[in-house]
């Protein structure tokens, strides 16, 4: 009889390993929660090294997994037990929106958060831009915290976009566009938008579907409107170095008119850029008695320029209200106010027609007193050469005095 134990057969073959990626990790909120406030108890107070390093942890920790959890260490130091209280198991973080100094540019700062909207559910975002929204429309805040969604990780991922659907739905529905663009105005992001998207988006074109298919039209015309400011200056700009260079009339007209067609501006919109631009481009002499001469000197040079762009009535109302405005603003020139509309309606830059509408109905309240009792007697004038009593009507008046002689 064999006394040894009898060999068991085995099986032969390899063994695979299962690979990480098909492994399912465990869900551990406790793990995550403490890796965060370690690294956050480890920077300080420092709200850039704070940011920094949130940033380079995105690449290890789940954020989108554990979402809930990151917010909770956030906004209140550490993970919330059921009824809203912090557990005392847990090692909590000192920074955290629950206990930062009570002042608003503080708040400002933990506003930033938004710079991990990656992190959180759609739902989760949907409801803190909703949030956002109304806390701006409040006052609660300050609309530079937008500049939070101009981040390249977010914005490539749509999800800056997405998010600023629901904040400025919540904003507006709370106020209106025009608070909102005084908001925006207020810290300079009117002009920035359309970083929401990514460079490769970034047009007035697609950022106005975007909003109007989203239900945003008012956001899609503000911001339309801003880019057609953002021409006109950059048009004025080139203007005025234009003039600073001396380039002929004849180059600046057919220049102007090329980027009337490009952008869409009217003569109307032109006229009052021409106008602008032709009177900061010389530097004014601080006496009264000598600015009016040399106003008169001045645009007596460049009234072809005025004249290529007063084409229709419209645009010669458009004028003379910007020359009320200009002499009224500019009180040296409140007593050149009426010798600059004779100057340029000898150039046939202004018509009869357009200096009695003004006179009439189509004046401003500035100086209003002051320069229609300065055209007082010109506009009488006028209205006996217009009914024919003087065939020499172009020639009867002295540009530089208030008396105009009958023939």
């Amino acid at each position: 009889m064999n006394n040894q134990k009898q060999q068991k057969p085995t099986l032969t073959g390899q063994r695979f390993k299962t690979r990480k990626r098909d492994e399912k990790e465990r869900f551990d909120p406790t793990q995550f929660q403490e890796s965060i406030v370690q690294g956050l108890n480890q920077t300080g107070s420092d709200l850039e090294a704070v940011a920094k390093f949130l940033d380079a942890s995105g690449a290890k920790l789940d954020y989108r997994r554990y979402a809930e959890t990151l917010f909770d260490i956030l906004v209140a130091g550490g993970m919330l037990a059921p009824g809203g209280s912090i557990s005392d198991d847990l090692t909590r973080t000192e920074f955290c929106l629950f206990t930062a100094q009570e002042d608003l540019e503080t708040m400002q700062a933990y506003a930033q958060l938004l710079l991990f909207l990656k992190g959180f559910t759609e739902s989760e975002r949907n409801k803190l831009a909703m949030l956002t929204g109304i806390l701006l429309a409040n006052g609660n805040i300050s609309a530079a915290v937008i500049g939070s969604l101009f981040n390249e990780n977010v914005v490539k991922e749509g999800v800056s976009a997405a998010f600023a659907v629901n904040l400025f739905k919540s904003w507006i529905y709370e106020r209106d566009i025009n608070a909102v663009a005084v908001a925006l105005r207020k810290v300079s992001m009117d002009n920035r938008l359309m970083e929401l998207f990514p460079a490769n988006k970034r047009s007035c074109e697609h950022f106005s579907k975007y909003f109007t298919d989203a239900g945003l039209k008012e956001l899609s015309d503000f911001a339309r409107n801003q880019e057609a400011i953002g021409s006109r200056k950059e048009l004025q700009k080139e203007l005025q170095e234009m003039m600073a260079r001396g380039d002929n009339f004849k180059d600046i007209i057919a220049y102007v008119r090329e980027e009337m067609k490009k952008t869409s501006i009217s003569e109307q919109l032109m006229i009052g850029i021409v106008w602008s631009s032709v009177m900061s481009c010389v530097e004014w002499n601080k006496k009264e008695e000598l600015v009016c001469e040399q106003s008169i000197k001045h645009l007596k040079q460049y009234s072809p320029l005025l004249k290529a762009f007063t084409s229709q009535g419209a645009s010669e109302i458009i004028l003379l209200v910007k020359i009320q405005e200009y002499c009224y603003d500019n009180i040296h020139f409140m007593k050149a106010f009426q010798k600059i509309v004779v100057l340029l309606y000898k150039a046939d830059v202004l018509s009869e027609e357009a200096i009695l509408k003004w006179y009439t109905e189509a004046h401003v309240a500035k100086g209003k007193s002051v320069f229609l009792e300065q055209m007082k007697k010109f506009v009488e004038w006028l209205k006996h050469a217009e009914e024919g009593k003087n065939i020499f009507f172009k020639h009867v008046f002295i540009v530089n005095s208030h008396v105009f002689e009958k023939h």
